[in-house]
């Protein structure tokens, strides 16, 4: 599962985000058998820092959910998308998600 977190949200709340992101996703998406086959077995998930421009590029994807944060505005602060064989070529381009202590 690929999780994208814009890379402006503060580090503090990223594990929150991307905990209910993964949920989310599983929720929304359960019957889905890409999900049935991740959750059985694989349940790895990526996350992955992204600028304004990747966010907005990947949202134009299928079988996702976005995700909004209430103590920032309630902006769209990240996607989660449905594990699958195999991603677009963007996804291997994104970087991974560090913390920068940008609290």
């Amino acid at each position: 599962m690929y999780i994208l977190v814009k890379q402006d949200v503060p580090d503090k709340f990223v594990p929150v985000i991307t905990a209910h992101a993964s949920l989310a996703c599983f929720r929304k998406f359960e019957h889905n058998d890409d999900m049935q086959t991740w959750v059985n077995g694989i349940f790895k998930k990526v996350v992955c820092a992204v600028s304004e421009t990747e966010f907005i590029n990947a949202q134009k994807e299928e079988d996702h959910v976005v995700l909004t944060e209430s103590a920032l505005d309630n902006q769209e602060v990240c996607l989660a998308f449905v594990p699958r064989e195999e991603y677009p070529k963007m996804f291997k381009f994104f970087k991974m998600w560090t913390p920068n202590n940008n609290l």
